[in-house]
Parts: C-alpha cells; structure tokens; sequence
C-alpha cells in the first residue's frame, strides 16, 4: 500500500501532531519536501509532504498565510508539516485557520525532529512500496508465464490477469472478435469494444488506448499484440482504477507473453502456408494421391470431406494490392482472410489459404464455419455498398458493389479427385462477380441462370456494337430492313419460309437480304461459329436505338 500522512502520525519515532485537515490524513505520500521559498509551486510535481519553518512566510499575516496555502493546496500538495520552536515558539493560529479553509493536514512537527528524518521515513516508505510492486510484478509474470504454458494457454494467462488485477481481461483476434475472456461474464463486456478495438488495430503496433463505459463504471485498457506493422491481436483489461504499479507489471508481462504467442503462431501459419501451397499444387496438378500425403493430419481432414475452392480478388482502390493470408488488416482480401481464419480457429476446422500474386486461393469445408463466414463477408459488403450512391459503367459498378475492395467465387462442392475442375468453376464465378458488381457468386448460381446477363459488360457490348455497326448503317441509308431480317432468320434457326412470314416478306426478298449481311460483314452464315456471333451480339445489344 502507498505510504500516507496517516503512517506518518503513527511513526512514534517522529512524534508529530495533526493541527488541521484530519480527514485526509489518508492521502498517499509521494515525497517529502523542505522548502522556505515564499512560492515552491514551480519545483513541486504533487504528492509531497512540505516542510517548513516560516523562515520567510509572515505566518501570522491572515491574507499572506491564506495566499501561501491556498497556491500549495492548488498545486497538488498533500500536507504541510510545520516546525515547532524554530522561527515560532508555537504554532500561528492563522496558519492553522488556513489549513483548515483549504482542508489541507498540517502537522507539528517538534523541534526535537529534524526534517531529514521525515523525508528519510517518507523515502524508505516509498521504496518498500516499489520494492512491494516489483515483487508482486515478478510473481504475476512467473504465475502467468506458467499460464501461458499450460494447456489453456491463453484462457489460463486471462483468468490470472483478471485474478491481479481484481478486474477483468479479454482478447481479440486479428479480425477484433472475442476469443476468450475472464471471468465468463466478461465476455458481453468486452463485446461492446469491438469498434474501439478495430480503430486501435488500424493504428501501427505497438499501440495503446483507454476507453470508458457509460454503461458500466470501470476503466478499460486496450493493448495492441504483435511486433509487425499490424496488430495481431488486442488485450482488453477493465479495473475499478487506474492500474498501480504491481497492475501495471501484470499487464505488460501478459502483453509481452501473448504477443510472443502470437508471432510464434504467426511462424507456424507461414509454415503452413507453405505446406498448404504445396498440397493445392499438387491437387490442380491432378495429384491427389500426393496432395494427401503431403497434407499430413494438417489438412487431410480437409481433403477427406466435400471443400469448396474459394478464389477472390482485390477490387477498387484495393486493386493490384498483394494479400497475406491473416495479416490482420479490417478490409479488402486480408479482411475477407481473417473473417474466414477466425470463423474455422473458433471450431477447429482447417482451411487451406494460400496467397497467390494479387489473389487469394482458399480451400474450406464444405458448410463449414469458414464458408459461412465467407458469405457473411461479402453480404456485410454489399449491404454497406447499398447505402452509397451507385456509380456509373463498370468501374463505378465495382466500387459501389464491392465496398470492402474484393470478388469472390465459390465453387461447387468437391472432392480431391476433381479439384482443378472446382478451381475453374470458382475462376469463372469470380468473373462473373467482377462483372455484375457482386461480392460473392457461387458457381451453382451461374450453373443455373442464363449467359445472357453476361452480355451486359461494357466490352462484350462495344464488341456487340462494332460488329452490327455496318448493318445498322446500311438500313439507316434506306436500303432495307438487315438488322431485323438477320434477328427474324436467325430466331428461326435459318428457316426461310417461317422468318419470311414473321418479317412479311417474300422468302426470295430474305435470301437477298442474308446475302447482302454476308457481303457487308465479309462473313458466311454458313459457318455456325459466325451465326452465334452475330446472335449473341442481337441480344447484347437489344434496346439500343433503332432496334
């Protein structure tokens, strides 16, 4: 405990009285301070005992004396001790009127008691105290050093922290979601941080922040973990009070302990993410025979049941942008990767995911959490992006669809046998997110619906456009009807009795028309590759003026 004015009376080797403030006399002492100046304030910090004689105060001046300990008291002084018998043979009655205004302890100190010996006790008081605070500091690190150790590892480490500090503690991931928390009810407590988490872990580690609770009635310390440029996590502790010494040892070691855990963990998943590089290799390579034994009990569990290859992209400002798999940062692909990483830690599961130039390449189970979490991702995205004003064309579309800055494809569920395939189909549904301004498609979504939606990207369109062009120029010149006339035979399948009838012309008068489409275009309608050219270029371009 802090030494006080109260151990100070007691200590019956200094023999001093209380002449003034006796109900604080249970302020702590930080030092204590001989002084005769008329005013100390600029070499006092607050927390000390003054000493004095009056050599210089006229302490039986009522409006002087009042001035002198009102500035004191102002200044963060605890107490005056005043000597007896030096520069007066007792105690001025104005000086002890004006402690008591101010509420500030005086104490009489005898002639008998030199003020070496105050400061002396004062001194060894204050180091006994640090000594204390030190020694409590180095068991709280040896106890949450074998914390850490134990097979709760960090839940362990938590519930001995809250334990010091007579509070509580919790910790976030990389993605700011609660992983563990102490006591149990701390959990709902440490929820309510999550925005003041995610601003800290924008912030370069190490970093620090206090935040307070209009709920609740405690003080909270956040403390970034890691030693790289992002936060890998954040240590929440809530006290009744400022942290004191012991506390504040307490907090540091299980800071430097969890932070050690986590770059240790950090090694290990880049170590895994090797491996896991190796085994996807292998599995598009169309070696699943191999991609198993590699994958070891590391991720063989994945290969043994249904996975779904996810593959996504940087969109928007996030575009051309590298990714490492959890590197911990609130959005784009490493946002979308510590979603998906959290989502499988909290179950057990494994993913495999493995960064890949501007891409991210991910395996994860089949319904499990981190396919879940993918979902919720991107849907998060998207209702963000809904609220802001669409752009327009296709980079407007992007950035308005995406929000977070990424695309992603899902593929069907596979097995190892056919994961090439899947890496295809979840290839062509991040294509067609990319163009329908989607965070997320899944590959049986683009299974199931038509192509002709696809025709509405900006450059199949300018294709559609150059290829029709001189058709539509022909007929504006007056010279026939081409561009309905190829629609009306192609809808018929180049049956010429049938599209003559839907145009109201002669069969005779449409063979004419589809041999002056084949000169103007250079192009035979014979050769069924060019019929499904110009169609899909009809439909691309249906609505457009004049059709």
């Amino acid at each position: 405990m802090p030494h006080t004015l109260a151990s100070l009376v007691n200590h019956t080797a200094l023999k001093l009285t209380v002449l003034a403030g006796e109900e604080r006399l249970d302020v702590p002492v930080r030092w204590a301070h001989a002084s005769e100046l008329i005013d100390p304030v600029p070499y006092m910090e607050g927390g000390e005992l003054l000493l004095i004689t009056a050599l210089k105060l006229d302490a039986e001046d009522a409006e002087a004396t009042r001035r002198y300990v009102r500035r004191v008291a102002e200044a963060g002084v605890v107490g005056l001790g005043f000597a007896v018998g030096v520069n007066y043979e007792g105690v001025p009655e104005a000086l002890v009127e004006a402690a008591r205004e101010q509420g500030l302890p005086l104490l009489g100190v005898p002639r008998r008691t030199p003020f070496i010996a105050i400061s002396k006790a004062v001194s060894a008081a204050v180091a006994a105290d640090q000594y204390r605070a030190v020694t409590a500091g180095f068991e709280a690190q040896r106890e949450l050093t074998r914390a850490a150790l134990s097979a709760e590892g960090p839940a362990e480490l938590l519930a001995r922290l809250a334990a010091h500090l007579d509070g509580w503690a919790a910790l976030y991931d990389a993605s700011g979601a609660v992983v563990a928390a102490a006591p149990d009810w701390a959990a709902r407590r440490a929820a309510r941080l999550t925005d003041d988490v995610g601003r800290l872990r924008e912030r370069p580690a190490p970093a620090s922040s206090v935040v307070s609770d209009t709920d609740g009635d405690d003080r909270v310390e956040l403390q970034s973990l890691g030693t790289g440029r992002r936060a890998r996590g954040v240590l929440a502790v809530g006290t009744g009070a400022p942290l004191g010494t012991a506390e504040r040892y307490a907090v540091h070691s299980a800071v430097a302990l969890l932070t050690l855990t986590t770059e240790r963990s950090r090694a290990l998943q880049d170590a895994e993410q090797r491996l896991g590089a190796a085994v996807l290799k292998m599995l598009l390579a169309g070696e699943p025979d191999h991609a198993r034994a590699v994958a070891g009990r590391l991720y063989g569990g994945l290969l043994d049941a249904p996975f779904r290859v996810v593959v996504a992209e940087p969109v928007g400002e996030e575009q051309g942008s590298t990714v490492s798999a959890g590197a911990g940062a609130t959005g784009g692909l490493d946002g979308l990767a510590d979603a998906m990483d959290s989502a499988a830690a909290r179950t057990g599961e494994a993913v495999l995911a493995v960064p890949d130039g501007d891409r991210l390449i991910v395996l994860v189970a089949d319904g499990g959490a981190a396919a879940d979490a993918c979902a919720v991702y991107a849907a998060e995205a998207e209702a963000r992006a809904g609220a802001q004003p669409r752009a327009r064309g296709r980079a407007g579309r992007a950035e308005a669809g995406h929000g977070e800055g990424v695309a992603v494809g899902l593929s069907a569920p596979t097995g190892p046998t056919a994961a090439a395939n899947a890496y295809r189909q979840a290839e062509q549904a991040l294509s067609v997110a990319r163009r329908r301004g989607r965070a997320l498609v899944e590959h049986e979504d683009v299974a199931a619906g038509s192509v002709l939606p696809l025709l509405a990207d900006d450059a199949v369109r300018a294709f559609a456009d150059g290829l029709l062009r001189a058709l539509r120029e022909h007929d504006e010149k007056g010279r026939g009807d081409l561009v309905a006339s190829l629609r009306a035979w192609l809808a018929r399948h180049g049956q010429w009795d049938a599209a003559a009838a839907d145009l109201g012309v002669h069969r005779h008068t449409l063979r004419y028309r589809m041999r002056r489409v084949e000169e103007i275009l250079g192009r035979s309608l014979d050769d069924a590759d060019v019929r499904m050219e110009l169609w899909l270029a009809l439909k691309a371009t249906s609505g457009a003026p004049g059709e």
